[in-house]
């Protein structure tokens, strides 16, 4: 089993995956279905990660959305075909730069083997 800081890195691993095609801009994204794909694939490994953290991390750092990150990985499995790009797109530009920025915080704070 994974353990929180193993997630935390699949989440920031997932960032730099998503980083790498969102730098092509908004444009590239949407008219590529690969890089779509790309996108939203790391954005559901993201909320599959969150998933898996404790509740304990989760409540100490309440300061990020978790259970929207979940909500957003829910939509993403269950409703595929009516998830929508645009909101994709604006977690990208608006939401990953701040949760990268938290979780590395998160990270560098936890003593090893933890």
């Amino acid at each position: 089993m994974r353990d929180d800081r193993e997630r935390l890195r699949d989440i920031l691993d997932a960032i730099a995956q998503v980083e790498k095609y969102a730098s092509r801009g908004r444009a590239v994204f949407e008219t590529d279905e690969l890089v779509q794909t790309w996108i939203v694939h790391h954005l559901l490994i993201i909320g599959e990660a969150v998933r898996g953290l404790t509740d304990e991390l989760r409540r100490h750092h309440a300061d990020i959305p978790w259970p929207l990150i979940v909500g957003m990985r829910n939509i993403i499995v269950h409703e595929y075909f009516m998830y929508d790009l645009s909101e994709a797109w604006r977690v990208v530009e608006k939401d990953l730069p701040d949760l990268k920025q938290k979780v590395d915080a998160i990270l560098k704070d936890m003593p090893e083997g933890d």
